[in-house]
């Protein structure tokens, strides 16, 4: 144990200075450079005013202002310089020139910039011989408005628009479209100033140009050459086909068309592994200028080690519209009934109390409350079976479906359709009434497989399309040249 007292003593092995240790003696400065260093010779002279430590601090500032005087020249001596030799008139002139400093100092900085007596003042100054100017197509614009906004004359855009027009529809050139204007020299400021040229892209696969010449304005056409090869596109589907897909440079809309197509044949969340391949051939477009052009999904394919799923969007058989088909030529769709009119169900299939009988009776249907004068629509595809007046019914469509299914719908105010006409699911075959046993305007909706009443809640349905003859080797063809498509649409 070490202990230290104040007067610089240690002790070593115990707590008692006489009985234990020895004595060590504290050094002596005996360095008077040391001793002066240790003095603050310029304190604070704001700081405790009075004391030693202040007063030694004045005599040092009293000092150090008397050496400064003592040794001065003199306040009434100015101090001399060397001055620096004159500059001959080149040099001087030089120097001037290179200056930054006002011209009353001799600087001629800026002096050639300024009118000289040779300048001859305009009473007006004249207009730029041309202007080249752009103008873009907003969303929901027209032609002529924008070339109105970018200072061509009302006549002059009508001309230029009827131009433009007899090469391709107005109607059609994209929003964000940009226009390149070449406006003239006008005769008076109170005139806008003629189109000289305007150029644009009016299709992907044409560019055209309105320009001047001596007999007014004429048409230029200008077409692009377009390459319509398929773009192909393979993939693993890893942790998500859909970010997969995105991934490879799948549009988003092509990876939704693909989900739907596949979903007609398989679960996509239970069927679909991560070890499996997606196949998809999009519409392309790729003009000589280097554009590019996607457009909808022609082919989706999964290969599944085992199996392969390979399907074609194709229009055919008669369809109103394109439909998934296998390599085979077969469609399949797969739904449920869609509820014939937008309105408000207010009575259930099965027994209840008859609004105007009074008593408890089987309802074989649906009543759907909806405006009077509602359009009524096919559920599914189908035939009518009848029309006209049905007892209790009042006008009355049967309408006769695949698979042993029909339906019914009562109380319309009007019929749309006729027997023995083939009608569309979605297609309008009568309105909403209240003729029959009605209390008000409502649709009855009723449906029955073979010739039993079923809810209409609960059917589902699977129509198969088939593609033959002519129809099915043009399928077939174009499966072929689809699949022929090298990956990248080379």
């Amino acid at each position: 144990m070490y202990l230290k007292t104040d007067q610089g003593l240690e002790f070593a092995g115990g707590t008692s200075a006489r009985g234990f240790g020895r004595a060590v003696a504290a050094p002596v400065v005996s360095d008077w450079r040391a001793r002066a260093a240790a003095i603050d010779w310029v304190p604070d002279l704001g700081a405790r005013v009075g004391s030693r430590d202040w007063w030694r601090g004045l005599v040092t500032c009293t000092a150090l202002c008397a050496a400064t005087i003592a040794l001065s020249p003199g306040f009434h001596r100015p101090l001399v310089g060397s001055v620096p030799a004159r500059l001959g008139d080149a040099e001087q002139e030089q120097a001037r020139a290179q200056a930054i400093a006002p011209l009353a100092l001799g600087s001629t900085t800026g002096r050639r910039m300024a009118a000289s007596d040779l300048v001859r003042p305009l009473a007006e100054a004249p207009e730029r011989p041309q202007i080249d100017l752009s103008a873009t197509l907003g969303q929901g614009d027209s032609f002529q408005r924008a070339l109105e906004r970018a200072g061509v004359g009302r006549p002059q855009a009508d001309e230029a628009a009827r131009l433009v027009g007899g090469a391709a529809s107005l109607s059609d050139i994209p929003a964000g479209t940009r226009i390149a204007l070449t406006l003239g020299r006008r005769s008076s400021r109170a005139m806008p100033r003629p189109l000289e040229q305007l150029s644009l892209r009016a299709r992907f696969d044409l560019a055209v140009a309105v320009v001047r010449d001596g007999n007014g304005l004429r048409l230029e056409r200008k077409p692009i050459a377009v390459d319509h090869t398929p773009l192909r596109i393979q993939g693993l589907v890893g942790s998500s086909l859909y970010r997969s897909a995105r991934a490879a440079g799948v549009p988003a809309r092509a990876v939704e068309s693909y989900i739907k197509a596949m979903a007609t044949r398989l679960s996509i969340g239970r069927d679909v592994n991560a070890a499996d391949s997606f196949d998809m051939v999009i519409e392309q477009d790729r003009a000589a200028t280097g554009e590019t052009k996607l457009g909808d999904l022609l082919f989706a394919g999964l290969d599944q080690g085992r199996k392969a799923i390979r399907l074609l969007h194709w229009t055919g058989n008669g369809e109103r519209e394109a439909a998934w088909f296998d390599a085979a030529g077969q469609a399949e769709r797969r739904g449920t009934m869609g509820m014939p009119v937008a309105g408000r169900v207010t009575s259930n299939f099965g027994m209840r109390m008859h609004p105007l009988l009074g008593f408890m009776r089987m309802h074989k249907g649906l009543d759907i409350a909806a405006p009077y004068g509602a359009p009524i629509l096919a559920a599914i595809d189908g035939v009518v079976a009848s029309a006209g007046r049905n007892a209790g019914y009042g006008n009355f469509v049967k309408l006769n479906h695949a698979a042993g299914l029909a339906s019914g719908y009562g109380h319309m105010s009007r019929i749309a359709v006729r027997p023995g006409q083939r009608v569309r699911q979605g297609q309008v075959i009568g309105y909403i009434g209240s003729t029959g046993m009605s209390t008000g305007p409502h649709l009855h909706w009723e449906v029955w497989r073979n010739g039993q009443s079923i809810n209409p809640r609960s059917i589902s349905f699977n129509s198969v399309a088939r593609l033959s003859g002519e129809n099915l080797r043009a399928f077939k063809r174009q499966v072929a040249n689809l699949l022929a498509v090298r990956p990248g649409g080379r």
